[in-house]
């Protein structure tokens, strides 16, 4: 039986459609302005326009990007970083939310608003230097990750995703003989793959996003991280580019210019994290939905 569609339904369907189009548009149109004019000559991309295909067609602006010494170190610190930083914070997050998920755990929900209590009151920029400072990680990759590795958050959604998983489970593995960190690590984990992916995709974004680490932390800019190197040279242009080692308008870089050289920093340091993505976006909405919505 076919139901029939109401006139308000239709319209309703329609006008839904056009503005998600919209949306879509005014969303992928940055991205891909960018990208347009990073593969643009210079002298044809300052007219201006739309951008909806390169203006003289050219890659000058990206090899200059990937000769540059501070963007590859950086490039190479951002993948440590986001690689290290993911994996760590997402096993801290899952070993610490299991014994929380568990009722016969002594002084589970004083410890529960321990942690909650973090969210909300934190000691400041100050402090955290001199904690930094005093286990010898200034100027140390450890000082770009390892402090943001805890989060509260992430820990409560995987503590919510532990309770849907069935008790009976852990209990058959008991009367087998197998111990609490086996349970773990060959039955609890396995399970999680959805809500760990999307956890460790969120910890990835983050770390891969972050220069405030970079320019707080790290004295040796051959540490920065690639978001770091693309900030200073954005918000200082042409002065930070001769500092970074990056000459533009000679006679090796004619299609290249200042702009083009910046708007192909920014593709390199975006498509990285963008590949990624692909890879667990399978898991992220199951992830998601289930780890916040149970308990």
């Amino acid at each position: 039986m076919v139901i029939k569609e109401s006139r308000g339904e239709r319209t309703f369907r329609i006008v839904n459609a056009i503005l998600m189009v919209l949306l879509i548009i005014f969303m992928i149109y940055p991205f891909w302005y960018v990208v347009m004019y990073s593969l643009s000559n210079p002298d044809l991309a300052a007219s201006g326009g739309s951008f909806l295909k390169p203006k003289g067609f050219t890659i000058d602006a990206y090899k200059m990007v990937l000769r540059n010494k501070s963007i590859l170190t950086g490039l190479r610190t951002s993948i440590i970083v986001t690689t290290g930083g993911a994996a760590i914070g997402t096993m801290i997050a899952a070993m610490t939310a299991y014994p929380l998920s568990k009722k016969r755990l002594p002084g589970r929900k004083g410890i529960t608003y321990l942690f909650l209590f973090t969210m909300f009151f934190g000691g400041g920029l100050v402090p955290e230097y001199l904690l930094l400072k005093k286990l010898h990680m200034i100027d140390t990759y450890w000082a770009l990750f390892l402090p943001s590795c805890v989060s509260v958050w992430n820990i409560l959604v995987i503590k919510n995703f532990y309770k849907g998983i069935p008790e009976s489970l852990e209990e058959s593995a008991r009367i087998d003989g197998a111990s609490d960190l086996t349970i773990f690590f060959k039955i609890i984990l396995p399970l999680s793959k959805p809500i760990l992916a999307t956890i460790s995709l969120f910890l990835a974004v983050g770390f891969w996003n972050d220069f405030f680490s970079s320019v707080m932390f790290i004295f040796d800019k051959d540490k920065w991280s690639l978001q770091a190197v693309l900030r200073e040279i954005i918000t200082n242009t042409q002065e930070a580019m001769s500092r970074q080692g990056i000459t533009v308008r000679n006679e090796n870089a004619a299609n290249v210019s200042q702009k083009t050289l910046t708007m192909a920093t920014i593709m390199v340091s975006t498509i990285p994290i963008l590949i990624v993505y692909p890879f667990v976006q399978k898991y992220f909405v199951q992830g998601t939905m289930v780890g916040s919505v149970k308990g």
